[in-house]
């Protein structure tokens, strides 16, 4: 089934005609739980990964020896899913209350050091040919996979995410490997994706404001504001103004390409560390695919469905609820990637 974004509520270039020179394009993933197959494009699906090649591991010193069972996991949300969705009487029985309690509960691994070798979960992968915003990777790679580390540790402050990112040529793989290795335990549930099959669409989209020229960022800013006037009503009630930053900019959700969002601190400079090249977005992992600021990109196939659940389909949590960008250097594809979280 495909996923359709409705036609922005303004057409912002319209307003701002010098908008025009800036205009990009993202191709939203749209991920839903599905059964992905190794030969397709997915989140939390199995990985097209040579049987002879060393599985992604973390071996950055932190503890690893307790958390949640990922099967207990991905267990929990099926039985607080189906109680939810039964017609009479919704919601968790007695019984059900009680297995989830018991599924819910941090385990111990005996003996676990901080530097086990701890395996990488697999997060995404994401074929050329599925993703029309997905550039060609170093030495025609097509395919880009990724991993993370289960636990929330790495980095002078030790709440940093650790990512293993791979290009690779996906005819190029023999046996895959079918046994894939996961963590015996997880720092915590947001790690551990549900299986998601991708409904790639392509839209427009633009730069957040603050990377702008000053004028032209100056002058949204001013039309922002005068929205948000406008949508006060006289008796106090305020309704959702229509905003450049949440409608008619950057879309919500996992995405490939396009322009980062800003929104938690203010814009850096994302460089390459290895010739100074301004650095693009590659990738974006959100905790969502909308929110009660962001709800005017819902697909058009989605609008008449309960919200609940519905705008978290990967289960996969950043850091607060928040969105993990991943840079490329757009001068070699083989330099080192870069990450940041907003």
């Amino acid at each position: 089934m495909t996923r359709t974004t409705p036609p922005r509520p303004i057409d912002v270039e319209a307003l701002f005609p010098e908008l025009g020179a800036y205009r990009g394009t993202t191709t939203r993933l749209h991920p839903r739980p599905g059964r992905p197959q190794v030969s397709e494009s997915s989140v939390g699906g199995p990985m097209l990964w040579p049987a002879d090649e060393p599985w992604p591991l973390c071996g950055e010193a932190h503890g690893r020896g307790r958390g949640r069972r990922p099967e207990n996991v991905r267990r929990y949300r099926q039985v607080l899913a189906t109680a939810w969705a039964r017609s009479q009487d919704p919601g968790p029985t007695a019984e059900e209350r009680e297995l989830l309690e018991e599924l819910h509960r941090e385990h111990r691994i005996p003996g676990a050091s901080e530097t086990d070798p701890l395996p990488m979960i697999g997060l995404a992968q994401l074929y050329r040919r599925d993703v029309p915003d997905l550039p060609i990777g170093p030495e025609g790679c097509d395919l880009f996979q990724v991993f993370w580390c289960p636990f929330n540790a790495h980095g002078p402050g030790r709440y940093d995410l650790e990512l293993h990112l791979r290009w690779r040529r996906s005819w190029e793989v023999g046996e895959v490997l079918t046994a894939q290795p996961q963590p015996l335990v997880v720092g915590s549930d947001g790690f551990v994706p549900e299986p998601c099959v991708l409904h790639p669409e392509q839209v427009a989209t633009y730069p957040f404001a603050g990377l702008l020229p000053e004028d032209l960022c100056a002058r949204l800013d001013a039309w922002d504001e005068a929205q948000e006037e406008a949508a006060r009503s006289t008796d106090g009630q305020c309704a959702r103004p229509i905003g450049y930053q949440y409608d008619l900019s950057i879309p919500p959700g996992w995405r490939v390409g396009g322009f980062a969002s800003w929104h938690a601190t203010d814009p850096y400079p994302m460089d390459c560390q290895t010739c100074r090249t301004p650095m693009h977005l590659l990738l974006t992992i959100d905790s969502s695919e909308w929110d009660g600021g962001s709800g005017s990109w819902r697909p058009l196939e989605e609008r008449n469905l309960t919200t609940h659940r519905r705008a978290t389909p990967t289960a996969v949590t950043v850091g607060r609820f928040g969105e993990l960008n991943v840079f490329a250097c757009p001068a070699d594809p083989g330099h080192p990637h870069r990450w940041g979280i907003q």
